[in-house]
């Protein structure tokens, strides 16, 4: 338990950072004189970098453990932060926001390997689920907390010191984490494995039905969420629909604490019913789609508040459900493949963050002449199109996985997940 305490506030500390830019974006404005085309780049840029870093991270973690790999993301992230707190041009500003990413982009595949490695697998989903709810706390310390520190202490101050804290964490890491339980025989691991072999085991995690699955269920939940509240939830609620700033931002802060609050019971469920898993996510996306499709049908384009607070609740529930994923890469990859697989699944939510956000700012521009709430509707519809992508390729791999899941059962093998047969599955085999 000490040893997922220490790893989740590590956790804590990369979600702040993530997304500190959030209330700092006109002091950034500001500070580097950027327009706000030049000061999106930020975002997409550390969301680019944490995306390509999460399959490399999986592979280090594999090969040298988390607690390495967690000892240098900590050392990283502060670096990055203390360059950002004395970058005073766009270029270096630019370079200290990605050695964040790189630092960020360590720190979850470490924490879900060390929950891997200390934790039953029955209680997998639930650990995996409780820790990405903690990690949402470093979003909301990233909101009035940091806005009042900024204010009182100055840019350069706020995050030389946060910088330099996360920095100095990486001594109680090293002191504190251990990859293995006592007494536990680790997996022998060749460190002088070749390039090629290498990427055959990125390629067998990404073969594997589970680990497929669960980057298509990841692609799906997570990134709509994660782009309302990074970039776009904002500029909606007050330009598209009329609301005051603190009205918007309280509106938005529903994103966090519907994932603080729903990450637990997710994960409590699917840890006692694992056959529920695919299907709530299903469930989801669908009733996502139902959410975006009164949103932006909504006679008049203006929404009544009600119906924002309700879908906004509703569709923050998305970042509790991405957690499936990283249970099935779990579930169907060896000990020793864990990490490389949920890279592998990590990356499916961040590609389509990046995707949607570029999307809906592309849309936005060419829709401009349209007004506000009839540009974002149009734009919106990025998303919508993500989403059914992302449902689709669900429902292929859903039935991949349940095949080879049968197969594996019929040859006399132990299987994670006792599920019965369907007459979809039948029909899929013929």
């Amino acid at each position: 338990m000490i040893i997922w305490v220490t790893a989740v506030v590590v956790y804590l500390a990369a979600v702040f950072h993530r997304t500190s830019l959030g209330v700092a974006s006109l002091q950034a404005g500001e500070r580097f004189h950027l327009g706000p085309a030049a000061l999106g780049t930020f975002t997409v840029l550390q969301i680019g970098v944490y995306a390509s870093m999460q399959v490399p991270t999986g592979l280090l973690v594999d090969r040298y453990g988390a607690r390495r790999v967690l000892t240098v993301a900590a050392l990283l992230m502060g670096l990055g932060q203390v360059l950002f707190a004395f970058a005073t041009s766009y270029p270096l500003g630019l370079l200290a926001r990605a050695v964040l990413g790189v630092g960020d982009a360590m720190t979850f595949v470490s924490v879900l390997r060390l929950v891997a490695a200390h934790f039953p697998a029955r209680r997998y989903a639930a650990v995996a689920s409780f820790t990405a709810a903690l990690g949402a706390l470093g979003n909301l310390a990233s909101t009035v907390p940091l806005s009042l520190l900024l204010d009182s202490a100055g840019w350069t101050t706020t995050f030389a010191v946060t910088g330099s804290v996360t920095a100095l964490y990486s001594v109680v890491l090293i002191l504190r984490v251990r990859d293995n339980p006592i007494g536990a025989v680790p997996e022998p691991v060749d460190r002088t494995e070749s390039l090629r072999s290498v990427l055959t085991q990125v390629s067998h995690a990404w073969r594997t039905p589970g680990t497929r699955l669960g980057f298509w269920v990841h692609f799906s939940t997570m990134f709509a969420p994660a782009m309302l509240g990074l970039l776009w939830g904002f500029p909606y609620l007050v330009q598209a629909q009329g609301l005051t700033e603190p009205a918007a931002g309280l509106l938005l802060s529903l994103l966090v604490l519907g994932a603080i609050g729903g990450g637990p019971v997710v994960g409590t469920m699917i840890s006692r019913r694992p056959e529920w898993r695919t299907p709530m996510v299903v469930g989801y996306v669908v009733a996502a789609l139902g959410v975006w499709a009164l949103l932006l049908g909504w006679p008049g384009g203006h929404v009544p508040l009600w119906l924002l607070v309700a879908g906004f609740a509703f569709l923050s529930l998305g970042g509790p459900a991405s957690t499936i994923g990283f249970a099935l890469a779990r579930d169907y990859n060896p000990m020793r493949r864990v990490s490389t697989a949920t890279g592998v699944v990590n990356v499916g939510g961040f590609v389509a963050i990046t995707v949607s956000a570029l999307a809906v700012g592309l849309l936005l521009d060419a829709a401009q002449p349209l007004g506000p709430a009839t540009a974002f509707r149009v734009a919106f519809l990025s998303v919508v199109a993500v989403l059914v992508l992302g449902l689709w390729r669900t429902s292929v791999w859903w039935r991949r996985a349940r095949a080879a899941v049968f197969e594996a059962a019929s040859r006399g093998e132990d299987v994670p997940v006792r599920i019965r047969r369907r007459s979809w599955d039948l029909a899929a085999a013929a």
